[in-house]
């Protein structure tokens, strides 16, 4: 069982920068793949990042290649979100997800947070 709980959404202008965290409980984290995913009103539920347990390896969504960063402290049982040069379309509740197997389909993922919105201003 691995409960999420994510922090660090705000209001932001176009160019800023915001870090995303997600803490999680369970002993058994570093065994999870962790992913970040964002739902913007009208839209489905999309992946923005994901990350494997050891950290080695990420993914990226198109849309954020180069200006997001994912990364996690298996010891903290923290993984982390960096929004740089962020655009007004980045608007959306973001959530942190965990999975057993890599996938970048949110049906995927077995354990979710609660989300934290994010509000980019142009």
């Amino acid at each position: 069982q691995v409960q999420l709980v994510e922090s660090g959404g705000g209001l932001v202008q176009a160019g800023g920068s915001l870090r995303l965290s997600c803490a999680a409980s369970g002993r058994t984290f570093s065994r999870y793949v962790m992913g970040w995913f964002r739902q913007a009103p009208g839209k489905e539920r999309e992946f923005v990042a994901g990350i494997r347990w050891s950290g080695g390896s990420t993914y990226y969504a198109d849309s954020v290649k180069g200006r997001f960063t994912i990364s996690r402290d298996n010891a903290k049982n923290t993984v982390y979100l960096q929004m740089n040069s962020l655009k007004p379309e980045d608007t959306a509740v973001y959530y942190c997800a965990a999975a057993r197997i890599w996938d970048s389909d949110p049906r995927g993922y077995d354990y979710w947070g609660q989300g934290t919105q994010v509000t980019v201003s142009s």
